[in-house]
């Protein structure tokens, strides 16, 4: 079990988990989980923490198919821009590794971000807290258990 499979059945949602071998040599964690799945690059979903201008780190939410739009996601925040956080922020503040970080039961709470195309499918795939290792869930379930703002991030 991982923070976000717990968080998940504590709050009693529908959801369904996915394993598979992670390749080792594999650098592209949501593009190797909807290859390995069988599953549309669309419906699965990475998870991306940013360091605001104030210093506040968020997470946005969008499809492995699709580059964060830093722009998109500093204006969604209120901030004038946004860089990807450092690899040792997000792995402090998340409390999961980099290519397994999920969005579900991270360490600290942050704001989140969800991109709209989200809401194009019934069910989406996020990282169950370690590489290999997936989430399937409502987008509206997933909004509503990260509290997330679903905009445009791409």
């Amino acid at each position: 079990m991982t923070p976000g499979i717990n968080f998940v059945k504590k709050h009693k949602i529908e959801h369904r988990i996915h394993q598979y071998i992670h390749d080792q040599s594999s650098e592209s964690f949501g593009h190797e989980a909807a290859d390995k799945m069988g599953v549309s690059q669309q419906r699965v979903f990475k998870t991306l923490v940013v360091m605001l201008d104030n210093r506040e780190l968020v997470v946005g939410i969008l499809p492995v198919s699709s580059m964060l739009n830093l722009k998109l996601i500093a204006k969604a925040s209120g901030a004038k821009k946004a860089a990807m956080a450092s690899p040792s922020d997000v792995e402090r503040t998340t409390g999961y590794v980099l290519g397994g970080v999920s969005p579900l039961g991270q360490n600290r709470r942050l704001r989140t971000f969800i991109d709209s195309s989200a809401g194009e499918h019934l069910t989406v795939y996020v990282s169950g807290g370690r590489r290999g290792l997936e989430i399937e869930l409502s987008p509206m379930d997933l909004a509503q258990l990260t509290n997330a703002t679903s905009v445009a991030l791409r």
